[in-house]
């Protein structure tokens, strides 16, 4: 048996046990390892839906340019496709994320603009409206647009809502999931919702981010701030996050997130991102609660592209999350502060 191209091996990434870290032993939790897929993330599932749309709607032509806005995970997936199609790459990332991901964009022979992390949306400065006027400038060029893109939800909806519910064979009560551009919770979301109402979808966010506040208020909030943690959040709604789908928002802070990460590593064999970490942290905590129940969380990356950050203990400390005097902080200490 062969496959025909590397994108055949997108998708059905294993599910997992927490055992180590699991706080309840009356509920399964169990972890869906997105960086068993080939480009390392979850995003690769909706590299290929967009791509696969914008050519049949006629907006991609051959030889043409992506240009796409992105923290890393969504250009590497897009960037795989590009290369086995023979389409040219752009993207444009915040200044704040590792070294690690810009590198693996450029080895996939992509051109990567930097811009800064600390502005607004709006601003003609932010990467989304340097993407915009790159995909204008640039004679036959696409922004797919994760942000707005239909193909993004569903991605999830035909591909990891299904996964899920068949892997657990119908038995999952909650879903726990960050909220980045908001398409794999909506869509994963809709899925269990259709198959079984009672399955509770809970948001994971960043503190800093707008999500908890317009989930709560229904009101966009007016004072965000800059945070560490990669991936996830947004200072705008995107359309491809539809609330009617979630239940809850968890908001979890940078240092959470890291710890949790590093601790998962080190207890359970696994290594992920700090997003993952931020939607573990979460799932943990609602573990804690529950009488019974079996959840799963879905970890978007692997932490190998987090090395010389959450992963070094310098930059730790340097940016607070990791104590001067000792290293041993558990998760068990962290979660017993909430």
């Amino acid at each position: 048996m062969y496959y025909r191209s590397i994108l055949d091996l997108i998708g059905n990434t294993p599910l997992v046990k927490v055992n180590a870290l699991n706080p309840n032993p009356n509920v399964t939790l169990l972890s869906k390892l997105e960086y068993f897929n080939p480009g390392g993330s979850v995003k690769d599932r909706i590299g290929t839906t967009m791509i696969d749309r914008a050519e049949r709607l006629g907006k991609l032509k051959p030889g043409g340019t992506i240009v796409e806005p992105t923290s890393g995970n969504t250009g590497t997936g897009l960037a795989m496709v590009a290369s086995i199609r023979g389409y040219k790459t752009i993207f444009v990332m915040p200044d704040k994320m590792s070294d690690e991901k810009r590198n693996l964009l450029r080895a996939y022979g992509a051109k990567v603009v930097i811009t800064p992390t600390a502005v607004l949306a709006e601003d003609e400065r932010s990467y989304y409206k340097v993407s915009d006027r790159l995909a204008k400038e640039i004679k036959g060029a696409y922004k797919p647009d994760q942000y707005h893109n239909p193909a993004n939800p569903d991605a999830h909806y035909k591909t990891t809502g299904p996964e899920i519910w068949n892997q657990t064979e119908g038995k999952i009560t909650h879903f726990v999931c960050g909220m980045g551009t908001g398409g794999t919770i909506t869509g994963v979301g809709k899925y269990l919702k259709e198959k079984n109402p009672k399955i509770q979808i809970i948001g994971v966010d960043p503190v800093g981010s707008v999500y908890t506040e317009y989930k709560k208020s229904g009101k966009f909030p007016k004072i965000f701030k800059t945070y560490k943690v990669e991936g996830v959040g947004e200072d705008f709604i995107p359309t491809t996050i539809d609330f009617q789908y979630i239940d809850d928002v968890i908001q979890v802070a940078d240092q959470e997130c890291f710890l949790t990460a590093r601790e998962y590593a080190r207890k359970e064999g696994i290594l992920v991102g700090g997003s993952s970490g931020m939607a573990l942290y979460a799932a943990l905590r609602l573990s804690k609660k529950l009488t019974a129940g079996t959840i799963v969380v879905l970890l978007p990356d692997s932490g190998k592209s987090y090395l010389t950050k959450m992963y070094n203990d310098v930059w730790m400390r340097e940016n607070g999350f990791l104590p001067h005097a000792s290293e041993g902080v558990t998760i068990g200490q962290v979660l017993s502060k909430k």
